[in-house]
């Protein structure tokens, strides 16, 4: 096992010598944050790679691009204790490629962002899935005859299989009723809390019934100690939403072994506490219709919930119940207990069961077989009540309405015209979100944009099982104005099993047009997890389109963007993303890598931008907190918009416009150009400190995302990202004037026209004159006439376009480098990082390593221990990995630069990589042939 010192140090050469694709600049300067206290609110745990890391924390370090993560390394934050007995977090990493297991088939396959070898899908995963279900036969469905027919794209629909291990998650369940073992008179409220864990966060949607506004949510651990609280916002909704983020991993673990309870309490009135346990449940998985059970006595303590699903192929009825406080004390003594379960309408019986629970496990499952049109009517609508009696001498009962599923979740979908059953490149997208309601009613909203002709049709559909035979449930055409491209209505007529299929991911919504009669533009209707963030999620999202980027993008893919400032002038934004190829998908390491920034539509005027997030997956989220007056003010003009790029489209892949009203600009004019220059947002010292995000840089706290010019050189500029200090040189644009000084306060040369007056005048000094432009990039002055390239945080200066102060009037001037015509045949670009193509240079002989030496120091480049002279290329050497062939390092002019092997655009569907192959492969047709008389089984996911 390698210490950590030497994987940090390789983290620091990666990025040193790597010249990002992303970052249009000479390599960066990475410099970690000298030694301080952790500033993670007194929590112990791990500082690596400018992230913060809880106790037994695991990860795969992460060594920037072109490297990536490292999927057969982890890292581990090991709990130490000092000399004081003080908890302290000790960093440890190893090469965990020996410990794969061995695959159970004969041809495994290496899957993108895995280290270990799996067997192909129907393979391994099965062996999961019954392992899964092993006992609860009613949820499993015989096989369905008429699969899908796979001659058309299928890549939309998409399971658990293809979900990434950073999109997964596990569901829990709790029933809180009132405590019925104190003095205290027991509260008649129930709630029913479903909870999604995602990496270290839990998602929580609670709804309850008699009792008021609950005014907390606390989470107690094994211990009973409160581990979490969550105040709950004013409202009158019967629905809780939020998220316990950054969950350590003590409680991760208690939380995985049930061992955590969750309560809530009312303010007003008497108050009442309600509580229950956080519980696994085999039936989360299936759950698509719920019911919340309550009795209609006072202080009674009793409560239960039941989780309700159809079959997927008949109309039975699977359901399981979970009680509380339904059977006395009196009654625990007995083994069994008989209840009678009813299914009712009104107040008419329709089924009946009588069964026996036992006192101290009163789960229930059954299935009620063979609904006819009414009853799943009835189901549809809301109307169908579940009642659970116990059949004793002095009988308790519990009942309530069956509704679909309820959530914090949004239902939306992405239309984009790689999703489509014949894919296609238009640009265009659709967006689409939808509200259930407990009477079976659909609410939807759509916006269209960007499609190549004139919109024909615009459907709900299920997945067709052949191209010409697709299965249309509702037609929302009629509602569908073309002026404006949307359209806004509701489905009131929703059929029980529809409304299964809906909760359950497998409804699509298609755009046919002129030219694309079958479909231009489709996306699945899929459940999109609450984020806790306040983007207005009622609302419509800004729809991204590459018709929207300049000049227009003939892209597969499509999004949308949820935007929103609070009153502390914060921006929350949740970004989603559809349509990308497997292929393109491959080339990110993920299914997507973009960065997402905002910025001004008007291209001539000075561009403001900031960098949202870098993402992989389809989704992005976050909080911008520190952001300008100017930005704030043209998101209020609506001349701002989102623009997501790939590595394919560096430039921009999507973008929309977005329009967010706000009263931030409450300052009057010559207070925002004070701010401007001396940090709008200065903080605290003592503030800076507590936040874990600040930078500690030759003795002083920077905030994150501030800039600064350092103390050991004036011609750096360095920015704080994350705990990361990046100092970037001060790159100097090619002058073409005749006359030039270099002023002794400057980095860089600059231009002095001659001027011929009547009496020869020595040439001005440019630091008299008092007027000059402010850049926000920079967040500096510069002087009339100056030009310079623009730096924008994280990514450094950008060598492709060039700004020019435009004498007193401070007007900045941003356009794009012009690249000089080129005579050769073959003109190549060095490096991801540079603008313009050149011609390639003749080779020259090798140097002696002494000759090396003593060449110019921008001649040759110094990689670990090794030189290496002007454009010699080499594979890198990572610790605990080896060498890196798929990765290939240059030396040019005395810089190192690495570059990802380019892998060539599949389209089959079926991609591996073999071990040792840097690119992936298309499987052999002959392998697939001799796979498909082995499956045997559908699981739906």
């Amino acid at each position: 096992m390698e210490s950590l010192s030497s994987l940090m140090c390789v983290m620091s050469c990666a990025l040193l010598h790597s010249g990002l694709a992303s970052r249009l600049k000479s390599p960066i300067l990475p410099i970690q944050s000298e030694r301080e206290p952790l500033t993670s609110k007194g929590m112990s745990g791990c500082s690596f790679g400018g992230r913060f890391y809880s106790l037994e924390d695991t990860w795969h370090p992460d060594l920037g691009e072109p490297f990536g993560v490292m999927h057969c390394v982890k890292c581990y934050c090991e709990t130490q204790r000092g000399r004081k007995g003080k908890v302290l977090g000790k960093v440890s990493c190893k090469n965990v490629k020996r410990d794969c297991p061995e695959p159970s088939c004969d041809a495994p396959v290496l899957l993108p962002g895995q280290c270990c070898k799996t067997c192909p899908k129907g393979d391994v995963d099965r062996k999961q899935v019954e392992a899964m279900f092993d006992g609860f036969e009613y949820f499993q469905e015989k096989e369905k005859e008429d699969d899908l027919h796979k001659t058309y794209n299928d890549r939309s629909y998409l399971s658990s299989e293809d979900i990434s291990p950073g999109e997964s998650r596990t569901d829990f369940v709790a029933v809180l009723t009132g405590v019925t073992d104190s003095w205290l008179p027991s509260s008649s409220g129930v709630a029913r809390a479903r909870f999604s864990l995602t990496r270290t966060s839990l998602t929580f949607s609670i709804t309850y019934q008699r009792i008021g506004r609950p005014s907390r949510v606390v989470f107690l651990d094994s211990d009973g100690n409160t581990a979490f609280e969550y105040k709950t916002p004013k409202g009158d909704s019967d629905m809780i939403c939020g998220v316990w983020k950054n969950l350590p991993q003590s409680h991760v673990r208690q939380l995985q072994a049930e061992q955590l309870r969750v309560t809530m309490t009312t303010a007003t009135g008497r108050r009442e506490v309600i509580e229950g346990k956080i519980i696994k449940h085999r039936a989360l998985f299936a759950e698509t219709f719920s019911s919340t059970l309550t009795s209609e006595e006072e202080h009674s303590g009793m409560g239960g919930i039941a989780m309700l699903t159809l079959s997927d192929t008949e109309n039975n009825l699977h359901f399981v119940l979970i009680l509380q406080g339904l059977i006395q004390h009196r009654e625990r003594d007995s083994p069994l207990v008989p209840i009678q379960v009813r299914l009712q309408y009104r107040q008419h019986v329709l089924r009946e069961i009588h069964a026996n629970v036992t006192a101290y496990d009163t789960d229930f499952a059954e299935v009620l077989t063979d609904l006819n049109s009414r009853e799943l009517f009835w189901l549809s609508r809301g109307q169908l009540v579940i009642t659970v009696e116990t059949e004793v001498q002095d009988p308790r009962h519990i009942s309530g309405f069956i509704t679909g599923r309820k959530s914090c979740d949004t239902i939306q979908s992405v239309m984009s015209s790689g999703d489509a059953l014949t894919p296609g490149k238009t640009g265009g997208v659709g967006s689409a979100f939808f509200h259930l309601h407990d009477n079976g009613t659909l609410d939807y909203q759509v916006q269209l944009v960007g499609a190549s002709s004139e919109v024909m049709g615009l459907t709900i559909e299920l997945k067709p099982r052949r191209r010409s035979k697709r299965s249309v449930l509702y037609d929302l055409t009629p509602e569908f104005d073309r002026p404006s491209g949307r359209a806004t209505g509701s489905w009131s007529r929703v059929e029980a099993r529809h409304i299964h299929m809906l909760l359950q991911n497998e409804l699509f919504i298609n755009v046919a047009t002129a030219h694309s009669q079958e479909g231009e533009l489709r996306g699945q209707i899929k459940g999109l997890l609450y984020s806790g963030l306040e983007a207005p999620r009622h609302e419509i999202p800004v729809p991204l389109a590459g018709q929207f980027v300049a000049p227009p993008v003939l892209t597969s893919a499509g999004g949308h963007a949820w935007v929103s400032v609070d009153e502390r002038c914060h921006l929350h934004y949740e970004i989603v993303v559809a349509g990308l190829s497997k292929a393109d998908d491959l080339t990110v390491n993920a299914h997507l890598h973009g960065l997402a920034e905002i910025g001004e539509l008007d291209e001539r005027s000075t561009n403001h931008k900031r960098l949202l997030t870098g993402f992989y997956g389809s989704q992005a989220q976050g909080v911008l907190k520190d952001i300008s007056v100017e930005l704030l003010r043209h998101l209020d003009r609506g001349t701002a918009f989102i623009q997501v790029s790939t590595k394919v489209n560096t430039r921009g892949e999507i973008r929309g416009r977005v329009h967010v009203p706000n009263n931030c600009e409450f300052r009057t004019k010559g207070e925002v150009e004070l701010a401007e220059f001396d940090d709008l947002f200065v903080r605290d010292p003592e503030e800076l400190k507590k936040d874990p995000h600040t930078c500690f840089f030759e003795t002083q706290h920077h905030a994150h995302g501030s800039l600064w010019t350092p103390n050991y050189n004036h011609c750096f500029t360095c920015s704080c990202q994350k705990r990361t200090v990046i100092c970037d040189p001060v790159i100097c644009p090619v002058l073409t004037c005749s006359r030039t000084i270099q002023p002794d306060d400057k980095c860089c040369p600059m231009c002095v026209e001659r001027k011929i007056p009547k009496e020869m005048k020595t040439p001005e000094r440019l630091d008299e004159h008092p007027e000059g432009c402010y850049f926000e990039g920079d967040q500096k002055m510069h002087a009339p006439g100056s030009t310079w390239h623009p730096f924008v945080p994280p990514f450094g200066y950008i060598k492709c376009a060039l700004c020019t102060c435009k004498g007193a009037t401070g007007e900045v001037h941003c356009e794009k480098v012009t690249c000089p015509a080129l005579t050769c045949s073959r003109p190549v670009r060095r490096s991801p990082s540079d603008c313009c193509k050149e011609c390639p240079e003749e080779d020259n002989p090798p140097l002696e390593h002494a000759d090396m030496m003593q060449a110019d120091g921008t001649s040759h480049c110094k990689f670990g221990k090794n030189f290496y002279q002007n454009s010699d290329n080499w594979h890198p050497r990572v610790p605990l990995m080896g060498e890196m062939k798929c990765i290939t390092c240059w030396c040019d002019h005395g810089v190192t630069k690495c570059q990802r092997k380019q892998c060539p655009v599949l389209t089959c569907s079926n991609i591996t990589r073999r071990e040792g192959m840097c690119c992936p492969e298309c499987q052999e047709e002959e392998e697939e042939l001799m796979k498909v008389p082995e499956k045997k089984n559908s699981w739906r996911h």
